[in-house]
């Protein structure tokens, strides 16, 4: 069995943001779900699911034409489930010096030929440098689990006034993998492109993300279901927008009757030649966005007080 693979390639023109000068976030999202599938599905021998990502920093942008290194091990091991640590480097073609672009963890879940959740190999770290991964992998388990019921938590009804963009289509057979079901990276793209969406209409069209977490996956989007991206601007910080996006999907015959599929929140900044640019602050008109804007302040004390990952 193997607890590692590593993905080499080329960033492509068309894996580039609305500006074309850096590579979309969601596209980075598609290259880290991809890694971190071959090495589960190397570990566990057997199909698995995409069900949580998390605390996704983009530290540099990528350019088309750089030379991409997507980098996947298995840290932790539950009974049926795997964290795999990815970490995404970039260099120019021709010197191959690679520096970190970003890091993050992935849960993915084994499954059987009916979908069911099977047990995995039991992975035990070898080295120091494992013993401590393996144990912040473990410390998150909790965490990660206050995180998701806090964002089950929120309500987003009507009475919501802040921007909010919504995009709906159905989900098509190049969506697939082979499973049937639309790839766990491709439901990524989706919720960074209506977040970016949303970020833009309140600052400029050079909004970039810096930031997605929180990204749980409740249940299969099947292909030919009607998808609903859903994203809303709950809170600004000083030169900071947390979008928080929720997808749900459901047969085309009752399009009134979709069901949660996957939630995160995003975080972008409005990019200028010097940096991050001020943001207008976001009025809070209604008790709504005053409850949103508090739990979005709840999810950063939250995931303050976790631990760095070491994967220097």
């Amino acid at each position: 069995m193997n607890d590692s693979v590593t993905l080499r390639f080329l960033a492509a023109p068309q894996d580039t943001a609305a500006g074309g000068l850096t590579v979309a976030a969601g596209r980075v999202l598609e290259w880290i779900d991809k890694a971190g599938f071959a090495c589960a599905v190397g570990w566990s021998a057997s199909y698995c699911v995409t069900a949580y990502v998390g605390n996704v920093h983009f530290t540099r942008p990528i350019a088309a034409g750089d030379m991409i290194e997507a980098r996947a091990r298995v840290i932790q091991t539950g009974r049926t489930s795997m964290q795999v640590l990815v970490t995404v480097a970039a260099s120019d073609v021709r010197s191959r010096e690679f520096t970190p672009a970003t890091h993050c963890l992935l849960v993915f879940v084994a499954v059987d030929a009916e979908g069911r959740p099977q047990e995995v190999p039991t992975w035990h770290p070898s080295t120091e440098g494992d013993r401590m991964l393996h144990d912040r992998a473990e410390e998150r388990l909790a965490p990660r689990r206050a995180i998701r019921d806090a964002m089950l938590a929120q309500e987003y009804s009507d009475a919501g006034t802040t921007p909010r963009t919504v995009f709906r289509f159905l989900a098509a057979p190049a969506d697939a993998n082979y499973g049937g079901n639309a790839h766990g990276g491709t439901v990524m793209r989706w919720i960074d492109e209506t977040a970016y969406a949303c970020a833009a209409s309140w600052s400029s069209e050079a909004a970039v993300a810096v930031y997605s977490g929180g990204i749980h996956f409740f249940r299969p989007i099947r292909i030919g279901d009607i998808v609903e991206v859903d994203a809303r601007l709950i809170h600004t910080g000083e030169r900071s927008m947390h979008v928080a996006v929720r997808v749900r999907s459901g047969s085309p015959r009752t399009p009134h009757e979709l069901q949660l599929t996957t939630q995160c929140m995003s975080i972008f900044v409005d990019l200028g030649d010097e940096g991050a640019r001020p943001v207008a602050p976001l009025p809070l008109n209604s008790a709504e966005d005053l409850r949103l804007d508090a739990h979005a302040e709840e999810l950063i004390r939250m995931r303050g007080a976790l631990e760095r990952i070491p994967v220097g």
